[in-house]
């Protein structure tokens, strides 16, 4: 059960949309550790590592986001894991 971690950033409609609460919500439904915080260029940043499987099915969700946000497009970084503990929102 090896912990892989990536670097996601979000673009669209994801800020004043319950972005970061839906997403820190997921990430502990799926066991997933790190945090998200909003960007200046209306983006959501997200660190996030966890067991592979998880962390796949936690990419998933962020393409899509919670129902009122419009997910236009996703960049990932897979990075090495830092050792979060929980999920915070910043």
């Amino acid at each position: 059960m090896k912990t892989k971690a990536v670097r996601l950033t979000v673009y669209g409609r994801v800020q004043g949309v319950g972005f970061r609460n839906y997403t820190q919500k997921k990430a502990e439904e799926l066991n997933v550790e790190g945090w998200v915080m909003n960007m200046s260029d209306g983006s959501v940043f997200i660190e996030a590592e966890g067991e592979w499987e998880r962390l796949n099915l936690f990419i998933d969700w962020c393409e899509d986001g919670p129902q009122w946000a419009r997910v236009s497009s996703i960049k990932k970084q897979f990075v090495p894991p830092q050792g979060f503990s929980g999920f915070e929102v910043r």
